[in-house]
């Protein structure tokens, strides 16, 4: 199972040691305005079932704890899963000292990597993206739960964004760590809130 925290680093993408991770602002941005430009790219790419994985803990609405967004962690990476056409990508990056300057990075990638569609190149474009397929995971991986058994809604239950944040919250009371839950379980109600948000469009 992806998990939106802590971060699921994907198998196969080389680490960036600290010591040569880039110490600047160079996007002079947030991680809530990082975080919005890149899910607003992947939707306009199509993506589906959007998963952010960092190490920044969340609140129980899904956002980042405040200091958590301001101050610098030991590990700023960040990995986005998606799908794509059916497909699993991933995307990730560590190279900037910052999870939002890392964020950025990625939604600026994604939106060089649109323009060859917008500019009549669409089989360019997908062949760049064949390169982000998401590794399958180990065979002895226990398999990942709908949304809907996370969230514990029936079969015929129409998603609707009101219902479905009302139900979030309910839940995160009892499994947010802080309320004696605990970070994976958390973390797998995150992730199944995202996908209900995605079957309410």
């Amino acid at each position: 199972m992806t998990q939106s925290y802590p971060l699921a680093w994907p198998d196969g993408w080389v680490r960036t040691p600290h010591y040569k991770r880039v110490d600047t602002n160079r996007f002079s941005t947030t991680f809530v305005k990082a975080r919005d430009q890149l899910f607003d790219e992947l939707r306009k790419l199509g993506a589906r079932s959007v998963i952010l994985s960092t190490n920044m803990a969340l609140r129980n609405d899904g956002l980042p704890y405040a200091e958590a967004a301001r101050k610098r962690i030991t590990d700023p990476g960040v990995a986005i899963y998606f799908t794509l056409k059916n497909r699993p990508m991933v995307m990730a990056r560590d190279e900037f000292q910052t999870v939002h300057d890392n964020l950025r990075s990625i939604g600026l990638a994604v939106s060089h990597l649109r323009g060859l569609e917008r500019h009549g190149g669409a089989t360019m474009m997908e062949r760049a993206f064949s390169g982000f397929a998401a590794l399958p995971p180990p065979s002895n991986a226990a398999p990942r739960r709908s949304w809907r058994d996370v969230m514990q809604l029936t079969e015929d239950f129409e998603p609707h964004p009101e219902t479905v944040d009302l139900r979030y919250r309910a839940l995160a009371k009892k499994t947010h760590p802080d309320a004696g839950g605990s970070a994976e379980t958390f973390a797998e109600l995150n992730n199944a809130r995202s996908e209900a948000l995605q079957a309410c469009k």
